[in-house]
């Protein structure tokens, strides 16, 4: 597994490849088909829910003034559409574990 603390596309085809018995290949490929999906769905507008894990959330945030932290002006920020995650309760629980 990744050394610095990230969890990469490679890590994730290796497991694949150690634990179901895929080439490298066909673990690679998979772990595209299912990120790739993800996107798509997320690009439609869909949310993503992974059971036991958590859900990729599309909000539409509308415009709003914010303030140069150098400067102090206002500038108007654009509406836009933001992608959050939201950790399962499993996976918090998890996560507050290993601590």
């Amino acid at each position: 597994m990744a050394t610095a603390g990230t969890l990469t596309r490679a890590d994730l085809a290796e497991s694949l490849h150690r634990k179901v018995g895929l080439s490298r290949a066909e673990s690679a490929d998979l772990v595209e088909q299912v990120l790739g999906h993800m996107s798509d769905a997320l690009a439609k507008g869909e949310n993503v829910k992974i059971s036991g894990f958590g859900t990729f959330v599309l909000r539409d945030k509308g415009e709003r003034i914010g303030r140069n932290p150098k400067t102090g002006v206002e500038v108007p920020i654009a509406p836009r559409r933001v992608l959050t995650f939201r950790a399962s309760q499993m996976m918090r629980d998890r996560i507050v574990e290993a601590d």
